[in-house]
């Protein structure tokens, strides 16, 4: 069975307990690492001016500006940046596990996708796409 690293671990220990919660028991299931949870303006306003945001963290903050993150970033390992079937794999486990525990009432959010923004399951429609990006909403 997967599990974290030390990095993945420790970048986790950033993030809202219930992305903690989906994470952990995902993990379980398919190997991935853990990117980035909290992420600070500066950071932030990195991305942003790669093109890899649409959020500077200055104007406005996101997800992962707050303490803890109310985002992750998570990708299948090992990594293979062009290998977007794994990203979609990875991704319909951690909505599926949070869907459960949602309903289970172990988590309190909803979670969206950064490959699928308005979560009408429709891929082909986003104008932003952000394969490892997960992120709280009520």
């Amino acid at each position: 069975m997967p599990k974290f690293g030390e990095r993945s671990s420790n970048n986790l220990k950033s993030v809202h307990a219930d992305l903690q919660i989906i994470m952990n028991e995902a993990v379980k299931h398919f190997d991935f690492t853990v990117l980035e949870g909290h992420r600070t303006v500066e950071r932030q306003n990195e991305l942003f001016h790669q093109g890899k945001s649409k959020i500077d963290g200055i104007k406005k903050l996101g997800k992962h500006n707050h303490l803890p993150s109310l985002a992750v970033d998570v990708a299948p390992y090992p990594i293979d940046w062009n290998d977007k079937p794994r990203f979609y794999y990875l991704a319909g486990l951690i909505k599926g596990i949070a869907s459960e525990l949602l309903a289970k009432g172990e988590i309190s959010h909803r979670v969206r996708w950064g490959g699928d923004w308005d979560s009408d399951g429709k891929f082909n429609d986003q104008t932003f796409i952000d394969l490892p990006h997960f992120e709280l909403i009520k």
